[in-house]
Parts: structure tokens; C-alpha cells; sequence
């Protein structure tokens, strides 16, 4: 049995949160699922009410049950599949917006493997997604970001690591210095210095690092240090962009404006202009 609504895309997203679908499976024993890297660019929050199933992570089998729940982000590899055995019934959403990469890191939910303390509100609420979808498809877009946000927000509230995944120690150490990483991220970047502090060789740290945030740790130091700026270009409209690069932690403009530009879409004087009046007023 299966129930779930695709939703068309929306090129131009006003919403901080939106569904791409929404739905669940059960007792499905063929439900199964790979999408190579790079290829998906949505979100996705899969949770389990019953039953059992497996998400694959560097070829490492997990196994989820009751409670249990996994997060994608966009282009992360996806393998997981139901056991053949004891079908699980998995309720899911692809979701996508915009900042939301940003929210999520600063909530630290980076990880792919959680467990639920309790998941009858979300449940309710992604009842309500797939209802107001059938109901109404894409005609009330505002109820459909709002129940979207809604989930995501009961996920968030008791989601917890799932300790069951093996590994997660050592993953747990990168974890722990993530917000250390983030206040020094405008600091000269030393992947020794890092690694060190973890305690591991600089490859093990980066194949954890990965693991744990699916990006490198220079694209995690590249992400804090764009958001650095970008208060910055909003806040000190005064500033020159040449000094904001310094601060950022960019000794040449030039780099400083293409990772900008890579990121963000636009350059820091776009940005600015864009955004830099009256943001605050």
C-alpha cells in the first residue's frame, strides 16, 4: 500500500520551506530507493512507524525500526530500502527553500541517522501536509509551506541522534567542534590544527567530517564565512567590501567576490543593494 502526492516544483520559490511530495509506504516490501550523488537536489525527512528498513551509508547496512528516522540533503547519495521480512511503514517529505542549508546547520542537524523521543505530532502533521495536497494541490501554497515548516519543526524538536549507528563516536567528535569551527571560521583555515584536535590523521578527518555534515570541512568553513560576510555587507552598509573580505577571512576581494558569487547567486554588491536597505528598519 502506498499513498503520496507529487507537487510541481516552483522555479521561483518565495518560501522558506516547500514540499516537492509527500506521503508513505506500507506494507511494501519492495520499496526501494538509490539515488547516486549529485543527482537529487531536494531534502528529504523519512520517519518509521512500524515495521522495519535499511539506509546504506559508505556501504555500511543500518538498520531503522519504530521511532527511527533518516535526513537527506540535496546531493547526497540515497540508498535505503524495506526489509523484505517486517515491511516498515515509512512516512516521508521531499522538501526545498531557500536558506534552509544555513537553518539547519545552525540547529546542528547535519547528520543522516536519527531516532524520534516522540512522533505522534508529526505524524499529524504530515497527515495534514498529504490531505491539504490531495485536496488542493498547488492552489493554497502558503497552507502547504506552512504545514511543510510545521514538520520540519517537530522533527526538529525530537529528533535525537540515533546511537545505535556504528561509528558514531567517532562522528560525534566532529559534531563537537562544529560550533567551535564556526566562531574561528574567519581565522586562517588549518586543516592540521583541526585534525589534530579531533585527534585523527587529516584524511580520517576529513572522510568523518564528510560523513557527519555530507560536505568537506572547507565548504563548511567557505558556508560560515559567506554568512559572516553577508550579515556584514547588511549590517555595516558603510564598509567597504575589500575590508569585509578581510574580515570574512579573504585576503584577495576578487576570490572573496567568486566564492560570493558561487554561493549566493549574486555578488556582494548585488547583495548589498539588493538587500542592505531598510532590512532592519
Amino acid at each position: 500500500m502506498k499513498r503520496q502526492v507529487m507537487l510541481p516544483k516552483l522555479q521561483q520559490c518565495p518560501y522558506f520551506i516547500f514540499p516537492e511530495s509527500v506521503g508513505w509506504y506500507q506494507d511494501f516490501p519492495d520499496h526501494s530507493i538509490y539515488r547516486q550523488e549529485g543527482y537529487y537536489d531536494s531534502y528529504s525527512i523519512h520517519f518509521i512507524l512500524s515495521g522495519k528498513g535499511y539506509v546504506e551509508i559508505e556501504g555500511e547496512q543500518h538498520v531503522l525500526q519504530k521511532g527511527d528516522a533518516f535526513l537527506y540533503f540535496p546531493f547526497q547519495e540515497q540508498r535505503y530500502y524495506s526489509s523484505k521480512d517486517d515491511p516498515w511503514d515509512v512516512r516521508w517529505i521531499h522538501f526545498y527553500g531557500s536558506h534552509l542549508k544555513e537553518f539547519m546547520l545552525e540547529k546542528g542537524f547535519l547528520r543522516t541517522l536519527w531516532t524520534l523521543k516522540r512522533w505522534s505530532e508529526l505524524e499529524e502533521a504530515l497527515h495534514e501536509l498529504l490531505v491539504e495536497a490531495e485536496l488542493n494541490s498547488i492552489l493554497k501554497p502558503a497552507n502547504l509551506s506552512t504545514l511543510s515548516y510545521k514538520i520540519l519543526s517537530e522533527f526538529m524538536s525530537y529528533a535525537a541522534p540515533l546511537s545505535s549507528n556504528r561509528g558514531i563516536e567517532s562522528v560525534d567528535r566532529i559534531l563537537a567542534i562544529l560550533p567551535t569551527m564556526q566562531q574561528k571560521a574567519c581565522e586562517p583555515f588549518i586543516l592540521e590544527e583541526w585534525a589534530e584536535l579531533t585527534g585523527v590523521s587529516t584524511y580520517y578527518f576529513c572522510k568523518l567530517f564528510r560523513k557527519a555534515t555530507s560536505m568537506t570541512p572547507l565548504s563548511f568553513i567557505t558556508l560560515c564565512r559567506i554568512q559572516f560576510a553577508k550579515q556584514r555587507l547588511i549590517e555595516k552598509e558603510s564598509l567597504a567590501i575589500k575590508e569585509i573580505a578581510i574580515q570574512a577571512g579573504y585576503a584577495s576581494a576578487s576570490y572573496f567576490n567568486q566564492r560570493f558569487q558561487e554561493q549566493e547567486g549574486m555578488t556582494p554588491s548585488e547583495f548589498r543593494s539588493l538587500y542592505g536597505k531598510g532590512l532592519f528598519e
